[in-house]
């Protein structure tokens, strides 16, 4: 394995485990689908971190070679889709079939999903927005802001209260994906059904969940400079008050849907858990913390001291 795809490889696995320790939510209270839900979202979340990590780390910027390493996310969410090259525009291309090993893995267990192909045309529609983000936020800094800019102002009409950097924070989240993923294992989903779950969580529980984390890494993004939406807010007061608002919107989103009880506990537990990380404090924004998690509820507040102790104990 070329030892720089070794590298980002187990950074990934190491450092962003918890994305797929999170995804594995949609699994509870599915105990007979654990086997197959478990390790596809596994699979999935696996991908999409170790794939970033290879665009943003690698010193990088080649728009094709990210596009063609993201086919790799597509196909993995497609029943029956050959597998590619996936390396072929990419200057490291020996991973001893990891990657390829990963996408099989996820097909075969999208194979025993009843209801994956009423779900699969919502899914690639969030999948090809979600690589569309990856290949455009990685490119040469001197571009990327404005080529994302042109690209959300592509979708004003869907979506027409969203400033361009929160439409593109949404397209960054998986978990309307797992969602969908959850819903597949019932046998009788109607297209309807699907259809409410994807309107509900994007943009917005996908643009709170992606907000929450560029919030908390504010400071080590600035020094990296890497790019990171929550920093095109003018000023703390207005990234509060956006942030109220998807709060709210998720919230009022979540409790129309079937199984609205579950939807709402992850929509609470998002500022719980990002914000209970130590970065919080260091960057002083425990005072925002304390209002968001106050728009959140009571819920989210009991959640948010239950994580901080599974952080203290290191477990998240």
């Amino acid at each position: 394995m070329d030892l720089p795809l070794q590298e980002q490889d187990l950074l990934s696995l190491r450092k962003k485990r918890f994305h797929a320790q999170g995804g594995c939510v949609y699994a509870l209270r599915c105990p007979q689908w654990e086997p197959v839900l478990v390790p596809l979202i596994v699979a999935v979340q696996t991908i999409s971190d170790y794939l970033d990590n290879l665009c943003d780390r690698m010193s990088i910027t080649d728009p094709k070679a990210f596009r063609t390493l993201h086919q790799a996310f597509m196909d993995a969410l497609t029943l029956g889709a050959p597998l590619k090259n996936y390396y072929q525009d990419y200057p490291h291309r020996e991973d001893r079939g990891y990657l390829t090993g990963l996408v099989t893995y996820a097909q075969a267990r999208l194979n025993q999903l009843p209801a994956y192909g009423q779900v699969q045309p919502l899914i690639h529609e969030l999948g090809q927005r979600y690589c569309d983000l990856q290949v455009y936020k990685h490119i040469h800094p001197n571009v990327r802001a404005s080529v994302l800019r042109t690209w959300a102002d592509t979708h004003p009409a869907a979506h027409p209260q969203l400033q361009w950097w929160e439409f593109s924070a949404a397209t960054g989240s998986t978990l309307a994906i797992f969602a969908l993923l959850r819903a597949a294992t019932q046998p009788r989903l109607s297209q309807d059904q699907g259809g409410q779950i994807l309107n509900a969580y994007f943009p917005w529980i996908c643009a709170l969940h992606i907000l929450l984390d560029y919030l908390i890494d504010l400071q080590e993004d600035e020094v990296g400079q890497d790019l990171n939406f929550v920093a095109y807010y003018p000023d703390c007061t207005t990234t509060q008050e956006r942030l109220n608002w998807f709060i709210r919107e998720s919230i009022l989103k979540a409790q129309s849907l079937d199984e609205a009880d579950f939807h709402t506990t992850v929509v609470k537990a998002l500022p719980a858990l990002y914000l209970s990380d130590c970065k919080v404090q260091a960057q002083n924004l425990t005072v925002m913390a304390t209002h968001l998690l106050n728009e959140a509820g009571s819920d989210s507040r009991k959640l948010f001291r239950l994580s901080r102790v599974l952080r203290f104990l290191k477990q998240i």
